[in-house]
């Protein structure tokens, strides 16, 4: 560190010292005071170039696991709505044997198994319109088509359903015979029984998914919260030290000015020389 001489007038280097470091001070005020507003200690490339770069690569990553986790979330409530078309299904199903059993009772007469049968067709008519009804934002849920689901942050972080293939139903119920007699009334019954444990199965590959999906979403919440603890550790300002700081930088700065002024007045000294 330079000294000026007090009796040369021309550069006062005291007082150029005392600028320089109060002008450090206050650019030091200046840092701390936009991490208090802004809650961040690393506002600008040049405060850590190395911390900056890895806090921005984490931050993307907790952004995209948070769309993940909208993601997922928004892929249970399509299946969702496919098992609520699915149970309407089984709850006519389970009428149509119903009735299939009643009318296999020889206490019934051909009116009404003429009835039964019409009431049959009726139900099947509403399968085929709760299946064909079954869509999530256009996308048909119970034809067979196999869906892909984005679950994470990466490219390759994805859910593949099988798909969910409802159509079989009508095509088994619709080839059932009226029911005129006891033997048809058993060739019905078998013929819903058997629909009866395919939507049975369909409902248990749809449960199977949304439960693999609830565990996608778990261990995500997971990741999320330690990818923005990490991120935090490098970004976010400790409140109390920067306050600390900046107490100290304050007082510096007043100290500072309290230099500078004094400094400015020194080279008046050497008119006690004339």
């Amino acid at each position: 560190m330079s000294f000026g001489d007090l009796t040369r007038i021309s550069t006062n280097v005291q007082a150029l010292q005392a600028n320089a470091s109060l002008q450090k001070t206050n650019q030091n005020i200046g840092m701390r005071q936009l991490r208090l507003a802004t809650g961040s200690q690393l506002n600008r490339a040049e405060d850590d170039s190395a911390g900056y770069s890895i806090s921005k690569k984490l931050e993307a990553r907790v952004r995209g696991q948070a769309q993940a986790l909208a993601n997922i979330g928004d892929a249970k409530s399509m299946l969702t709505v496919a098992e609520g078309s699915l149970n309407s299904v089984m709850d006519i199903l389970q009428t149509m044997k119903e009735k299939a059993v009643q009318a296999g009772n020889d206490t019934m007469g051909d009116d009404e198994r003429e009835a039964i049968s019409s009431q049959i067709t009726a139900l099947s008519a509403e399968i085929g319109d709760i299946v064909g009804g079954a869509t999530f934002n256009g996308n048909d849920l119970l034809d067979g088509t196999a869906f892909t689901f984005q679950v994470g942050s990466d490219s390759g972080d994805t859910f593949e359903s099988e798909g969910y293939d409802a159509s079989g139903i009508m095509t088994a119920i619709n080839a059932v015979a009226s029911i005129t007699d006891a033997d048809s009334a058993e060739t019905a019954l078998t013929a819903i029984d058997g629909q009866i444990d395919a939507v049975a199965g369909l409902l248990a590959d749809i449960g199977d998914d949304q439960k693999r999906l609830s565990f996608k979403q778990d261990n995500l919440q997971v990741a999320m919260t330690n990818y923005e603890a990490a991120r935090s550790r490098i970004n976010d300002a400790d409140f109390a030290k920067e306050q600390m700081e900046l107490i100290k930088l304050q007082i510096l700065q007043q100290t500072g000015t309290a230099a500078l002024a004094q400094a400015n007045a020194a080279p008046q000294a050497v008119l006690s020389l004339f």
